[in-house]
């Protein structure tokens, strides 16, 4: 990598937008963590090591926490009429919408489909069935929460 390059990925890295948005989404991986953790759904270093950094899923949402906060971010440093902006909020928009809807009704299809193969495979009308992935979506609660979560740490970020 030549310094140029490197000296624009550091300013990557450290500008307050791409902090404000890696915050939002460790502070919700790490809210959501803790939930599972004190309600005993965590049965092990590997499970809450891939909830902590990956899982989807759960309270609060950190998809929505993470678009929130850079539409925050955008709306304070461009502006609301920004083509930027307008751009940010749709994108937030899409991705609520993913996660309330597609994803969420694509992993209750997931769940009652599994148990459909399972039960044709206990019966023997079945032999082999290879369960689907069940993709956790969210509720509308937990994306509320998520979104507020990023709406104030990009705020906190923005007047820093």
């Amino acid at each position: 990598m030549n310094f140029i390059a490197g000296e624009q990925l550091h300013y990557l890295l450290t500008t307050p937008a791409f902090l404000a948005c890696l915050f939002s989404w460790l502070c919700a991986q790490f809210i959501k963590t803790v939930i599972k953790l004190f309600s005993g759904r965590i049965h092990s270093l590997s499970e809450l090591f891939e909830l902590l950094f990956w899982r989807t899923g759960s309270m609060p949402s950190s998809h929505s926490a993470l678009v929130a906060c850079i539409c925050t971010m955008i709306g304070f440093h461009a502006g609301i009429t920004s083509d930027v902006f307008l751009l940010s909020l749709c994108f937030y928009l899409v991705t609520i919408r993913d996660a309330v809807g597609v994803r969420r009704a694509n992993g209750i299809h997931a769940k009652r489909i599994n148990e459909i193969g399972e039960f044709l495979r206990e019966k023997g009308l079945y032999k082999e069935y290879q369960k689907l992935k069940e993709v956790d979506g969210h509720t509308p609660m937990e994306v509320f929460v998520g979104s507020l979560l990023g709406f104030f740490i990009g705020v906190g970020f923005s007047v820093l």
